[in-house]
């Protein structure tokens, strides 16, 4: 129950409608025993504003989400160094004089490949868009000691920030950009694959960024950011090709923990409820999915 003394944490996102953050972050307070409550918020416009609001009204911790990771930077306090390294946040902290950025992403997503059982150490892999979440994949991919990256994405300039980020702290990896197509010149087997573009999300579900079976069968494993719906097109198809796949709803799970623990002045969650959490996300998105009331 909601009292005088809850502590309020939230979402600012456009669209916000869809988000299971505010069943994720509720249900690991349940299970946890914290007084903390997490409400979606809906920006359309003024995120300088919006923020400057939810820390007058004494909000304690707040998600950024798309389209917001990248300019909310410039409102805050600081950054850590997950954050620093890839430009954009996802989590904000309650101090002072104001939010401390955080990007929670990157650990959760290297904890759901890791758990997912894909090593990423001396391989070939294969980033598909350049947006703000595949800055977070190459820094993962980088310092997890890949051998080679390779940037596939419609607007090959994009990627040049990232390869700039890559190439500057991990001279040793060679590192390229090109068009969705440069995946054809590709010599080689067994490359995994991060999928980081919104083609193939809810609710243009039919969509898969790319479509022909040749690329998959060069592929040993195939991540999708994409969690909604919980098995894309792109993930059918790394399945069907014999790849082993891992859907962006573990990422979800993973950095929406480590930003409750962040709200809650690092109280660790454990493993057994992260699983508890991470069942009752997935069976709601299959109720969603199901048309189920």
């Amino acid at each position: 129950m909601i009292t005088a003394k809850s502590k309020v944490c939230g979402l600012i996102a456009n669209p916000i409608g869809h988000s299971l953050s505010p069943l994720l972050q509720n249900t690991i307070s349940e299970k946890m025993g914290v007084d903390m409550t997490y409400v979606p918020f809906p920006v359309e416009e003024n995120l300088k504003d919006a923020i400057a609001g939810a820390y007058a009204l004494g909000i304690e911790g707040i998600n950024i989400t798309i389209p917001y990771k990248t300019e909310v930077v410039r409102y805050l306090t600081g950054l850590d160094e997950a954050a620093s390294q890839v430009g954009a946040v996802n989590t904000l902290v309650r101090g002072l004089a104001g939010y401390r950025g955080y990007n929670t992403d990157l650990p959760g997503l290297k904890k759901a490949v890791k758990i997912a059982g894909i090593d990423l150490k001396d391989s070939d892999v294969i980033l598909i868009g350049a947006g703000g979440a595949a800055k977070a994949v190459a820094c993962l991919c980088a310092s997890s000691g890949i051998k080679s990256l390779t940037i596939l994405d419609r607007t090959p300039e994009k990627a040049g920030t990232i390869l700039d980020t890559v190439a500057a702290s991990f001279p040793d990896i060679r590192i390229k950009a090109d068009m969705l197509s440069g995946w054809k010149k590709l010599k080689g087997k067994d490359y995994i694959v991060f999928q980081s573009t919104s083609v193939g999300m809810f609710p243009k579900t039919e969509g898969c960024i790319i479509d022909d079976d040749a690329f998959y069968g060069k592929c040993s494993a195939g991540i999708d950011l994409v969690y909604t719906p919980s098995e894309t097109v792109f993930l059918k198809k790394m399945k069907a090709a014999g790849a082993k796949t891992l859907s962006g709803l573990h990422m979800l799970v993973y950095q929406g923990v480590l930003s409750w623990e962040l709200w809650n002045l690092g109280t660790k969650v454990p493993e057994k409820i992260i699983g508890e959490v991470y069942e009752t996300v997935r069976k709601e998105l299959h109720r969603r999915e199901s048309g189920n009331s």
